[in-house]
């Protein structure tokens, strides 16, 4: 109650109004991302278009693009399954080393990337404590496309956990428990209480480690051999362009690489608002 001799005040922000807020984050992001990522096109249009699309579409960089894209789209659907299974364990139960195990999963965030690419090539080499494992069932993992994704499941994993596990701490499970005094099995409880609540957060997770995966350099070039057509990703072609002073042919590369990331990251976007509007719909 508020006294008839005293005015209500009015409330105070904290941070400062939408105008200045908006300015210093449009400032901030111009500088940091927008002006980068605009000297990219900048300086590939100094091409001509023939040019550059005799440099795009060369039979080596395609062959990198295929590379790129297709191993990273097997690592970040691996972590959306592993992620999820990590991120449940973490939330839902307690047992000995959880505090530790929960620390692991930031180590990708915190190991530099050429680090990660020498252990694992240790670990994954021919006569390496898992590699010989592999190579004796005929299974080549480093110096390999498989040795890529192993390097970029490695790098991605915590995205995934990180995105889930705020999302399963909020989900109760009295609605578990509720569908299944109902008679719905394990599964029939997974597929339509539990995932569509995390479907959204799944989906991030998986476009965040998608895209971490797309740019990869540090710890793959040490584990995939580098081989052109067989194990050349295409971060590593630009650096090979820049390596030999064909800035503008780095840069046309480039270019692609980020429309075509920029293109999928949308289309995830997209997907994961559909997933949630279809949720609000059911609640």
């Amino acid at each position: 109650m508020i006294s008839g001799n005293k005015r209500a005040q009015p409330n105070r922000r904290i941070l400062p109004g939408f105008g200045l807020s908006m300015g210093f984050a449009v400032t901030y992001l111009g500088l940091l991302v927008l002006i980068p990522l605009a000297g990219v096109f900048i300086r590939a249009s100094g091409m001509t278009w023939q040019e550059f699309w005799t440099v795009v579409t060369s039979p080596q960089v395609v062959a990198t693009y295929k590379i790129t894209f297709g191993v990273s789209l097997a690592a970040a659907a691996t972590n959306a399954v592993f992620g999820l299974i990590v991120a449940w364990s973490l939330v839902r139960y307690t047992f000995p080393g959880k505090r530790v195990l929960d620390a692991i999963v930031d180590l990708p965030f915190a190991l530099p990337t050429a680090v990660a690419g020498i252990a694992l090539t240790a670990i994954y080499a021919e006569t390496g404590i898992m590699g010989r494992w592999f190579y004796a069932l005929g299974i080549e993992t480093a110096f390999s496309r498989v040795g890529i994704y192993i390097a970029l499941t490695f790098i991605g994993i915590p995205f995934v956990v990180r995105s889930l596990q705020p999302v399963l701490e909020d989900l109760d499970p009295e609605f578990e428990e509720a569908a299944a005094s109902l008679g719905a099995s394990r599964l029939r409880a997974f597929t339509h209480v539990i995932l569509p609540g995390l479907l959204p957060a799944l989906l991030t997770g998986f476009a965040l480690a998608y895209a971490r995966a797309i740019g990869e350099y540090g710890s793959v070039i040490f584990i995939s051999g580098n081989m052109p057509f067989e194990t050349e990703i295409s971060p590593l072609i630009i650096v090979k362009f820049l390596e030999q002073f064909q800035i503008a042919q780095a840069t046309a590369v480039a270019a692609v690489m980020l429309v075509a990331s920029f293109v999928l990251l949308l289309g995830v976007n997209i997907l994961q608002r559909w997933t949630e509007s279809i949720g609000r719909a059911r609640t």
